[in-house]
């Protein structure tokens, strides 16, 4: 069965519609069959993928933003998943050590053995309304690295997409968001108190490169939650600087768990981000883990 290549042209800020020609070129060049759906909105890529058998496998082209408004299609489905990072972080991606451009490696993974990888669900309650239910692969942070995420669309068009985050990373330290902060995982408390940020990952790492869930493995069944107590902005900085390469969580005023069920509550409306992509502000998030949930190639 052909692969449903689904390409989101705008992914890198055009990067992926730039680079389709010579993906198409490896694909046909490697005997790879495949139809193409490019559509102007992710809505109507999954729509339009919805309508395809449930066993035709997907190739997504584009960041964690394309894999996620296709999750609905591909959590307990069993559709295959294949990855072309063309996005502006990649990180999940970029976790299975794929990078933007390298087609070969990417596309030899594709007679690999299937795996099956955890994907989650979270709900989110913003002020007083319901707010939304939705489906992850990699992760979601609030606090801190989500303000980040709000300056890095601010970010000059020039940076590329890491050097963006840390142009946001420096713009946000300005702003520095401090709230009181209850982290529960399995509802038992991990942490409650002053904080300056957390995340609930699937994935290890988020903006780009910055590894803040070191521990985290996609196939076993639980969610990793990372928060940290207060912090300056000095010590905000140099706490980045820990998580850029996984360093950060022996850190005293830093606090992991894991566990199926996460949920946070803060005491105000902080900045949020689901898969990398602004939700704007929340005060409670409940993350549930759904174990292999998802058909990985080349994983």
């Amino acid at each position: 069965m052909p692969f449903a290549v689904v390409l989101n042209a705008r992914a890198g800020r055009g990067l992926a519609g730039r680079e389709w020609p010579r993906l198409r070129g490896e694909l046909e060049a490697r005997g790879v069959a495949y139809q193409l759906i490019e559509a102007p909105s992710g809505a109507e890529a999954l729509a339009r993928l919805q309508a395809l058998p449930s066993a035709q496998p997907v190739m997504a082209v584009g960041g964690d933003g394309t894999v996620g408004a296709l999750l609905p299609a591909l959590v307990g489905t069993g559709r295959p998943l294949a990855l072309v990072p063309l996005g502006s972080g990649n990180d999940f991606a970029g976790m299975l050590g794929l990078k933007p451009g390298q087609f070969a490696e990417a596309l030899s993974r594709l007679g690999g053995r299937p795996r099956q990888v955890d994907a989650l669900e979270a709900e989110v309650v913003r002020g007083d309304h319901a707010g939304l239910s939705k489906l992850l692969l990699n992760g979601l942070g609030t606090g801190f690295d989500a303000q980040v995420t709000h300056a890095y669309l601010r970010a000059p068009e020039r940076l590329p997409g890491f050097w963006r985050y840390v142009w946001g990373a420096a713009a946000s330290l300005r702003h520095l968001p401090l709230a009181g902060l209850t982290v529960r995982t399995d509802g038992q408390m991990l942490y409650q108190g002053p904080s300056a940020l957390a995340a609930v990952m699937n994935g290890t790492r988020y903006g780009g490169g910055f590894h803040i869930s070191p521990a985290s493995d996609v196939g076993d069944g639980r969610l990793n939650a990372v928060c940290s107590g207060p912090l300056n902005r000095l010590q905000v900085a140099e706490l980045m600087g820990r998580v850029l390469p996984g360093k950060h969580l022996g850190h005293p005023r830093v606090h992991h768990g894991t566990g199926q069920v996460v949920e946070l509550h803060w005491t105000q409306p902080m900045f949020l981000h689901l898969d990398g992509d602004l939700y704007g502000r929340a005060e409670q998030v409940r993350a549930r883990v759904l174990p292999g949930a998802v058909t990985l190639l080349g994983g």
